[in-house]
């Protein structure tokens, strides 16, 4: 499906043709704040991770799921220096 995502390293958001399943996403229901991670999916571009308020999901690139241990809290520390 069609979906717009903010890419930090461009400055801007753009739409991605994006497959979220069960092989490729890790969702976390035991958010708490609307600033928390809602769920991360790999894609062949990176990694998008997406707040639980309905802002675009962001794409950061060459990192996956593996690499940050599936972990909401590591998900979520990769967005604060960006300010996102």
């Amino acid at each position: 499906m069609e979906m717009t995502v903010y890419n930090p390293q461009k400055g801007r958001n753009e739409t991605l043709d994006i497959t979220i399943d069960k092989t490729n996403t890790t969702w976390f229901d035991d958010y708490l704040e609307m600033d928390d991670i809602y769920m991360i999916t790999d894609i062949d571009e990176g990694l998008l991770i997406r707040k639980a308020c309905h802002s675009n999901p962001v794409l950061i690139y060459d990192l996956t799921r593996t690499e940050i241990d599936y972990n909401q809290q590591k998900a979520k520390a990769l967005l604060v220096p960006r300010n996102i």
